[in-house]
């Protein structure tokens, strides 16, 4: 089916959303788009694996649209899932694009806000909800959604839901919404628990796999750096900022701290400019940073895994990994904010001795190797604090235990090997004694 797909019209859309697509710049139909739409048009169950960067939200809301249709009663009719507060509002921004020549009323549900505004709008009437998990069982239960009507059902980016810990919060909505009703799941991954979800919670689905899993997308350039330490990774991204070519990069990194200290680095270095988000951050702060970012008034973007999933920016230039991530299905989604669209993009990581040990498993998981460099003659490369040195040798200890259970640690290995050369030396001032 999908060979004979070549443009929207094809997919047998309406008029008011082909409208919409066209004006958004989109001629030709992605690969999931050509696959899923015409399933889910059809009325069945629909488990969609693709990589991010694939237009797979695109492949939901439009035969969402067709089938929600317009306007009716005061109650939702369909609801979206996603994981965080950026996803939940990149699918209503999407939702709201698609949607402009109907009259279609949506709400975006998500918490780090209060709930007074999103109680109001409930109260006007609404017939799609775009909602994190915990927000929207906060409002079921204040009385404010009533789920009865609710007829599909859509899951997006389920492994990181699973990996967030909603699959009780799932299991509850599940409960308290129809049971006879259209779903959708879509994953860029499908470890254990994401199947065991699909067992739950789909019916006879119609399975789209768009690439092999956890792939990225050809239009990226990986590459990675083994950098000693901290203060060397902060010279070699200095390094690359000098560079006019990174137009728009976001920076990725593991800890809050991290993120603050590097976006104050930068600020100081006149870098910028440069936002950040992460968890602590209001969500007034991370939404402005984000626009700021989209419109290209901010040329950095320093960023935890809380918006890997949530960001929708067609034009970054380079993301840049600080860290390895700890997840490593969170280094797909890292490096798919960038070469979006079919645009390319370069994605670089930075790995110390410790983090090292990661890249076998992500190379493992994309099934390819990530070309090597060396660091540039240009760069400084500093001496490891003790204290850095200390923390990473501690880790690789526990790595090597977990593998080994009978080895002792670096501090046991070192005085092992000691008492050894002593005995040796013992051993070797016997054996003059005797031939005298």
């Amino acid at each position: 089916m999908a060979a004979e797909i070549q443009n929207f019209q094809d997919l047998k859309l309406n008029r008011q959303i082909l409208n919409a697509i066209e004006e958004l710049g989109f001629s030709k139909p992605t690969e999931i788009q050509q696959r899923a739409i015409p399933i889910a048009l059809a009325g069945h169950d629909l488990f969609g694996i693709a990589q991010t960067g694939t237009g797979k939200t695109l492949a939901f809301v439009t035969p969402l649209i067709m089938k929600v249709k317009y306007a009716q009663g005061d109650h939702p009719r369909a609801l979206i899932l996603a994981p965080t507060r950026e996803l939940v509002i990149q699918i209503a921004n999407n939702f709201t694009s698609l949607s402009k020549y109907t009259d279609l009323r949506l709400i975006a549900l998500y918490g780090g806000i209060g709930p007074k505004q999103q109680l109001e709008e409930l109260e006007k009437g609404v017939d799609v909800v775009i909602s994190t998990p915990g927000r929207f069982l906060d409002l079921y239960k204040k009385g404010s959604i009533y789920p009865r009507g609710i007829k599909t059902l859509i899951l997006d980016e389920a492994d990181k839901m699973m990996d967030m810990g909603f699959m009780p919060q799932i299991r509850n909505i599940l409960e308290i919404i129809p049971t006879k009703r259209q779903n959708m799941l879509f994953s860029a991954t499908m470890h254990d628990k994401v199947v065991i979800l699909t067992e739950e919670f789909l019916e006879f689905p119609e399975r789209v796999e768009v690439a092999p899993q956890a792939t990225v997308a050809e239009t990226i350039d990986q590459v990675l750096y083994q950098v000693p330490n901290f203060k060397t990774k902060l010279n070699l991204l200095s390094h690359f900022l000098n560079d006019s070519s990174f137009e728009r990069v976001i920076v990725f990194v593991k800890t809050k701290t991290n993120a603050d200290n590097i976006a104050h680095y930068l600020d100081r270095k006149s870098m910028g400019p440069v936002r950040v988000i992460h968890a602590n951050k209001g969500q007034n702060s991370r939404i402005n940073a984000m626009d700021e970012f989209k419109g290209g008034h901010v040329r950095v973007l320093v960023s935890t895994d809380v918006t890997s999933r949530g960001m929708d920016v067609s034009m970054v230039s380079h993301v840049i990994n600080f860290d390895v991530p700890l997840m490593y299905e969170d280094y797909v989604h890292r490096v798919g904010r960038t070469g979006r669209a079919e645009n390319e993009g370069v994605a670089i990581t930075f790995a110390n001795q410790l983090e090292m040990n990661s890249i076998p498993a992500i190379e493992k998981l994309i099934d390819q190797e990530i070309p090597k460099a060396e660091i540039p003659e240009a760069v400084i490369v500093e001496k490891t604090p003790f204290i850095e040195q200390q923390e990473i040798n501690r880790a690789l200890d526990n790595i090597r235990k977990k593998a080994d259970p009978d080895f002792k640690g670096a501090f046991h290995e070192k005085k092992r090997k000691f008492q050894e050369k002593g005995n040796a030396k013992k051993r070797n001032s016997r054996g003059k004694k005797r031939r005298r």
